[in-house]
């Protein structure tokens, strides 16, 4: 299991939260699927969203990463104090500036009974590399030039250049491990499907060698790769995978042979509940055992419950709205500025959240290292707003288009708030719902104009906070859906990265966002605070700030 899934803050969550109440009354009849002396649970969640993908490698989103980090491990995790502990990696020297040697857990095997070692290692870090994977994950340790197995509990990294955070980079779910055999099976029914005549052995060379030869395979295959993955992943987790229906339900089995530990869950179903007063229903009867992403709202329905817990703690992740700043009116700052200051962000906050958390001026929580404090974001002033039009020759307005994923009626909510505020300033916004995978798909190739969204900072570094949103080789799906090209934030990004001294690196990410907020590419809405419910007769529930639940020590206090 993640370290940070058994030490970290209880309840700190990431993802936006969704839907609206419902005060009707519910029978509290208590789920009996919760085991008894001992036995082994069985355990029902309701989640707001499906997972779009089950492997590691696959999409970087939350509903994902809810369902794989039950599954997967990394080599590193992080305990309460953000500090670096072992997971799959049981130590670590950092040779040089760019060489790091990482000493593997021996004994440990996959899912599907293969062996984790030095070779699977890197067959997962070659993967997510792999053009031919077009992983949108890739960008969180793109800087890793080369991975070598040593010997067969001994990993070397070698990293293109200097990169300061790159243990922290390694507890996120891009650095989870996945079975080599699987891996394997995957690429060989890539190449089958692409009528490849080649052999496994003779395309890892190839990849190797990179080039054009490469290119032209990687290209044939990327549409067949993660196939195999998908219809039965393999990690060394706590948990393992049973079966999946879309849109409805994955169910996970315990794992008997888990390394780290005991489980005591017998099986978990994930089921799909897209409306907020529904999971909390779900719970309420017990036809869920715990109730992810419900809203402050019904905080006082679910107090009152003897029969549930609320779970509530302040995260660190940003909820925001990006624009587009390929748009034709939104290239310009001035106008990006204007769209900032029509917004009333303390109102929003207050109103559509109900106060669940801290306002944001940057990408940074305030608990986040390099933090300004000092910082002047820009204020509600809708005579300000007026005025930046007037001058930027667009006082007669103009019309876009705003997407929002339909789940999350807090989102919907404050696209409407927008909306009407746009009105003022003659500015016409259109909002588009979609189901989260359409919505990811959509921004991911520019069809907005604006969106909302969230990003989590699951690594708890401020190059992992601000970089995949701003930076212009994280444009598109792996981040920066705004589509923001600075050059400026882009060095000092890169220099942040690799600043091995905390007080520059301090500096450098001030300066950062200084000119965030003055570009404007991004309204910063709030850093929220999340709550979660579940059966108080359960004890052991943990929960990380990355919204990942574990549930390996659960049992029932009955």
């Amino acid at each position: 299991m993640k370290t940070f899934k058994t030490y970290l803050f209880a309840g700190l969550l990431i993802f936006a939260l969704a839907g609206c109440s419902d005060d009707s009354e519910v029978s509290t009849e208590i789920s009996d699927t919760v085991g008894e002396n001992g036995e082994k649970i069985s355990l029902t969640q309701s989640l707001p969203a499906d997972a779009v993908s089950l492997d590691p490698h696959g999409s970087n989103d939350t509903p994902s990463e809810k369902v794989r980090s039950h599954i997967y491990e990394g080599l590193v995790s992080q305990n309460e104090n953000l500090d670096i502990v072992p997971e799959l990696a049981s130590e670590w020297e950092q040779i040089d500036d760019v060489t790091w040697q990482f000493t593997l857990q021996e004994g440990i095997e996959f899912h599907d009974s293969s062996e984790f070692n030095a070779e699977a290692v890197k067959a997962n870090f070659d993967r997510l590399l792999d053009p031919s994977r077009g992983s949108t994950r890739a960008f969180v340790l793109e800087m890793i030039e080369e991975v070598n197995a040593v010997d067969e509990y001994t990993v070397e990294i070698i990293t293109e250049y200097p990169f300061s955070p790159l243990l922290g980079h390694l507890t996120h779910g891009a650095g989870d491990m996945l079975s080599k055999e699987l891996i394997d099976e995957d690429y060989q029914h890539a190449l089958d499907e692409a009528g490849i005549d080649i052999t496994l052995d003779e395309y890892y060379e190839i990849r190797e060698a990179g080039g054009s030869d490469h290119e032209d395979i990687a290209e044939q295959i990327t549409e067949y790769t993660s196939t195999v993955v998908e219809q039965n992943p393999a990690g060394t987790g706590y948990l393992k995978y049973d079966s999946r229906t879309p849109g409805e339900q994955t169910v996970l089995t315990g794992n008997d042979n888990y390394w780290n530990g005991d489980v005591n869950v017998a099986d978990l179903t994930l089921k799909v509940v897209s409306e907020a007063s529904s999971r909390i229903a779900e719970a309420e009867t017990g036809q869920s055992d715990i109730a992810a992403d419900v809203p402050p709202s019904d905080k006082d329905r679910i107090t009152s419950n003897d029969d549930l817990i609320l779970n509530e703690t302040q995260s660190v992740a940003l909820e925001y709205i990006g624009l587009n700043t390929r748009n034709e009116y939104l290239q310009d700052k001035r106008v990006r500025q204007a769209l900032t200051h029509a917004f009333n962000k303390k109102a929003v906050i207050d109103g559509i959240y109900n106060g669940a958390g801290t306002e944001a001026v940057s990408p940074l929580a305030p608990d986040v290292f390099g933090f300004d404090e000092s910082l002047e974001p820009l204020e509600y002033d809708m005579e300000e707003a007026v005025r930046l039009l007037e001058e930027s020759g667009y006082e007669d307005g103009f019309t876009l288009t705003m997407m929002v994923n339909s789940d999350n009626a807090q989102r919907v909510d404050t696209a409407i708030w927008l909306q009407q505020s746009l009105e003022e300033l003659n500015i016409t916004l259109e909002i588009e719902q979609l189901e989260w995978g359409t919505f990811l798909e959509a921004t991911g190739d520019g069809e907005h104009d604006l969106y909302i969204m969230s990003w989590g900072n699951s690594t708890g570094d401020p190059d992992n906070a601000i970089t995949p949103l701003v930076h212009s080789s994280r444009i598109g799906s792996p981040g920066n859906r705004a589509f923001f090209e600075n050059d400026e934030v882009d060095k000092l990004l890169e220099e942040g990265s690799r600043e091995s001294d905390d007080a520059v690196r301090e500096e450098i990410y001030s300066e950062i966002q200084t000119i965030l907020v003055e570009e404007a590419p991004l309204i910063f809405i709030l850093h929220p605070q999340k709550y979660n419910v579940y059966s108080s007769s359960l004890d052991g529930v943990e929960i990380s700030p990355y919204e990942e639940f574990n549930f390996q020590n659960v049992e029932n206090n009955d």
